[in-house]
């Protein structure tokens, strides 16, 4: 989703994977499959593949290396099934090894998940990616800037996110992946909605206001940089957290290069700029509404 995911996303490959249990009470398992999965490293992935895995009985936990695009599965059985599943997501998913699992490996399981203690950030981070969505979207249409409604776009993209983790929680896989459908519809309207309109200011032209378009990324800045200080000390935290922190961070990118489209702007005295920025921003939320469509049940 809304994202400009890179190996700089500020994660460290030497750190050891990150810990998501599927199940609070014991864990059991026998192997270990390693996965290397090249499109994993921003929040969508990495929920589509909780949400793909979380119906099979065999896996106990699943163990996350964003920044190294790794995925250790601990599960009973056959891993030729989860490699299957894997596959359908359309990450470029491969199995590396299947291993036994070790006492240290099955403790790690068995630890509590602290979706309880994170849910009260997550709904702030929510709040604040909706209501920025509101006020750039209105303010972009205002300032005829394609770059501001897409940065809009982004933080859609990053609320649909959040609210996906929150209504998950003691619902169905039918109903997560239906709820991660209406996302993604409304994602790839808006996305197919933003890049029409800069290919029509293309041609037709337009006139974006510099100074309004700079002083509400800036605005989007300072609530990117406030939801990037809620989450800091969740981090560290499960995967899907950690992928929070990385969103955010990337948020933050984004917004900086609208500020510099709009300098370029009020520079240069050429719409180009706007349009560029505009044309990125909605590609890469094109891009996750594919993906999240892609996902089954």
């Amino acid at each position: 989703m809304g994202k400009l995911c890179t190996d700089q996303c500020s994660c460290d490959s030497t750190n050891a994977p990150d810990e998501t249990p599927l199940r609070s009470n014991e864990v059991q398992g026998e192997s270990i499959s390693v996965y290397k999965i090249p499109k994993m490293d921003c929040p969508s992935e990495e929920r589509m593949i909780r949400m793909a895995l979380a119906g099979f009985t065999t896996v106990g936990a699943l163990f996350f290396d964003l920044s190294g695009r790794k995925l250790d599965v601990l599960h009973d059985g056959p891993a030729g099934p989860i490699t299957d599943k894997l596959a359908t997501l359309g990450l470029g998913a491969s199995l590396e090894e299947t291993r036994e699992a070790d006492q240290i490996t099955l403790n790690a399981a068995n630890q509590q998940p602290t979706e309880a203690q994170e849910a009260g950030t997550l709904w702030i981070l929510l709040a604040i990616n909706a209501l920025m969505f509101v006020v750039e979207m209105t303010m972009g249409v205002i300032a005829q800037s394609a770059g501001l409604i897409a940065d809009s776009l982004d933080m859609f993209a990053d609320a649909a996110v959040y609210g996906l983790a929150l209504y998950a929680v003691g619902h169905s896989i039918k109903m997560q992946v239906r709820a991660a459908h209406v996302a993604g519809v409304l994602q790839l309207i808006l996305a197919i909605g933003v890049l029409a309109e800069v290919g029509r200011r293309f041609f037709f032209g337009s006139e974006p206001q510099s100074t309004l378009m700079m002083a509400i990324a800036f605005v989007a800045l300072i609530a990117n940089s406030a939801c990037l200080m809620l989450i800091y000390k969740h981090r560290e935290g499960g995967a899907h957290m950690k992928a929070s922190w990385i969103f955010s961070a990337n948020d933050v990118l984004i917004n900086a290069g609208v500020i510099l489209a709009g300098a370029l702007v009020a520079w240069t005295g050429s719409n180009y700029p706007d349009l560029i920025i505009g044309t990125v921003v909605g590609l890469i939320v094109l891009s996750g509404a594919r993906r999240i469509l892609a996902l089954k049940g």
